[in-house]
This record gives C-alpha cells, sequence and structure tokens, in this order.
C-alpha cells in the first residue's frame, strides 16, 4: 500500500463504538443491543458473522482451534499456537464496512503464492502468530487485530490450547468399506471418504479461553452452526467447561442447520440426522430454534419432531443465495435471524 493510500484511511473507531454515517445495520432496531455469541468455525462462521454484523455490533465469534492444514497447521507446528486461520476468517467476517475495514480485510486475506518458503500462507495468519509472540497473549493479540479492522465484535478460540481431533470412520479406506478405523486431525476427518460415527479432540479436558465462557454468560442468544458439523460445530460442545456453560446460560440457543446437510462429513445425512448427532454427544443441552433453508427440508413434520425433541422451534426460511443452493446470502440469512431474535 502506498503512502498516499495510507494516510487516506482514517484510524478506525473502537470496537464497538457507535456507527458513524449508514453503514447497512439496523441500528435504530433494539436488536442492535442485543449480545449474540456465535460458535463455529471456517466459511460457516464467517457466513453467520457477515449476517450477524448487519444486526448489531455485540457479535463475539468463539471459534475452533482444531485445524492442522495448510498454513494453520504449519504456523501451529513450527510455532506450537493455536491454528491462527479460522481466527482470521472471523476477524475478517467482522471487519468495518469503511476503506479502512476493506483494505485491512483484504490485507489479512492475502495469500502468498510462488514456490518460497512463504508459499500458501496468508499474511493475516503471520500478523497473528507475530502478536502472540510479542503479546504472549491470544486473546489480546486478536483483538489487536480487531481494532486494526474496526471490527464489529469479537473474536475468541474456544480453547486455550490447540485441539486434535479424533474420529472414528467406517469405510476410510474405500476398498474395506465395512472396517472402522480411528482416524487423527482435522484435516483427514474432513477429507475421509468414509462415514463419522464418532468424535473426540484430544486433549479430552482441555482449558477452556476464559473470555469466552463470559461471553456465552452474558449473551442474549447463541448461535451454533453452520460449518463442518464434526469437525467445526461439535467440537465447541466436546470442550467441557464450555458445554457446562452453554447448558448453563440463560440465552436463547439457535441450530443454523447446513445448507448441504448430505454432502463431506455427513454425507448421506438428512436434517434429522443433525439433530440426532447433536443430541448424543451433548444430551443436556437444548435448543429454541432450528433454522433451515426449504432446500434441506425433506419431511417438515419429522425436522419438526426432531427439534421439538430438542426444546426447539422450527424455523424454515430461505438463506441461500437465489441459483447457489450451497451458498449462504448474507443479507437473507440477516432477515431470517433478525425474525428471529428481534
Amino acid at each position: 500500500m502506498s503512502q498516499a493510500a495510507t494516510r487516506a484511511l482514517p484510524w478506525p473507531s473502537e470496537p464497538g463504538a457507535p456507527a458513524l454515517g449508514a453503514r447497512g445495520r439496523l441500528t435504530s432496531s433494539p436488536i442492535h443491543q442485543r449480545h449474540v455469541v456465535a460458535l463455529g468455525g471456517g466459511h460457516g462462521l464467517s457466513a453467520t458473522l457477515s449476517a450477524l454484523r448487519l444486526l448489531t455490533d455485540n457479535v463475539t465469534a468463539i471459534v475452533t482451534v482444531a485445524d492442522d492444514g495448510g498454513s494453520s497447521g504449519r504456523l501451529r507446528r513450527d510455532f506450537n499456537v493455536l491454528p491462527p486461520g479460522d481466527l482470521r476468517m472471523a476477524l475478517a467476517a467482522l471487519c468495518d464496512d469503511s476503506e479502512w475495514g476493506h483494505t485491512w480485510r483484504d490485507v489479512l486475506q492475502h495469500r502468498f503464492a510462488g514456490d518460497g518458503d512463504l508459499q500458501g500462507h496468508a499474511l493475516g495468519n503471520l500478523m497473528i502468530v507475530s502478536l502472540w509472540e510479542l503479546l504472549g497473549d491470544p486473546v489480546g493479540g486478536l483483538d489487536l487485530v480487531g481494532r486494526l479492522l474496526g471490527a464489529r465484535g469479537r473474536v475468541l478460540p474456544m480453547a486455550a490450547e490447540p485441539l486434535e481431533i479424533i474420529a472414528e470412520i467406517a469405510g476410510h479406506d474405500p476398498t474395506r468399506p465395512d472396517d472402522v478405523v480411528e482416524v487423527r486431525g482435522q484435516h483427514l476427518v474432513a477429507s475421509s471418504p468414509g462415514r463419522v460415527l464418532s468424535i473426540g479432540i484430544l486433549p479430552t479436558c482441555p482449558k477452556a479461553c476464559e473470555p469466552a465462557l463470559e461471553a456465552v454468560a452474558r449473551a442474549d442468544w447463541v448461535v451454533l452452526g453452520p460449518g463442518s458439523w464434526f469437525t467445526s460445530v461439535m467440537p465447541h460442545l466436546l470442550v467441557p467447561d464450555l458445554a457446562d456453560a452453554l447448558t448453563a446460560t440463560k440465552a436463547h440457543k439457535l441450530l443454523n442447520l447446513n445448507l448441504e446437510v448430505d454432502r463431506g462429513e455427513t454425507r448421506d445425512f438428512r436434517a434429522e440426522d443433525h439433530l440426532a448427532s447433536l443430541a448424543a454427544n451433548a444430551p443436556d443441552l437444548t435448543l429454541d430454534v432450528v433454522l433451515a433453508d426449504p432446500s434441506v427440508v425433506d419431511d417438515t413434520a419429522s425436522l419438526r419432531s426432531a427439534a421439538e425433541d430438542l426444546g426447539a422451534e422450527l424455523v424454515v426460511s430461505p438463506v441461500s443465495v437465489r441459483g447457489e443452493p450451497g451458498v449462504h446470502d448474507p443479507l437473507r440469512l440477516a432477515a431470517a435471524l433478525r425474525d428471529v431474535i428481534g
């Protein structure tokens, strides 16, 4: 960026500051003051945050920390730190709607090409790890990047230490479809051609991120999903202290179902199977709302019954991009969330 370009960008306001002019957010709505916690990782969490930031500045993203592939995996192994990639994506999704915010979002998301040591690394990942080394405080480093972006909310890790996903998978080896094997690592589990039977994490009782627990305790709403079901959504329920906080909070809880419920880690699943999986892994957790796009609802009565078993109302509302059923439309998702949360 040139010096002239740098001078043209004003330093952003602090996170949570009143909006300066029209930014597309519903600042006059009561929902503007609601405290909303969103849990997940990767593109699914980014979709939720892109919608929630249109409704309120009081958003806290609690992000999975089990990624072991790509740039995040390399930095995790080399520096023994939390994988920064999903945290970076969440921060980018919350950037301020200004030239400043969009410029620094693009800087954060820039990925190096070529064939040198930096190949494949996202600049934001390097920036975040640098701040962690300088400050010795993962949360403080993320907050500082949030200030740089003018982020309309806060991003926190779900645990204070990196986690490893372990899964029992049937048919991990396509030539032996009936064999069940243990697969370790988020990348291997997510890319397995087999069927996930159970999921776990190592260490089994990791230290939770204290500010994340505090955010859940004071939230008005908690939004779980969408995202890779077994490697981005379910891990939050396997951190004991975080699971307890989600059970104990007085916040309303909403599950946002994936737009493609039968692909990837959940191939051959129905929407109802996601709810059954949630109940099996977190039997004490109840929900208030299950939000589903019409495209994933094969049997409305069956899905409604499954939602009611979790204490929830089923809300069917279009949240995908027209003509692209597997992609969330931030405005349509924001409208659906506003109708529920407001």
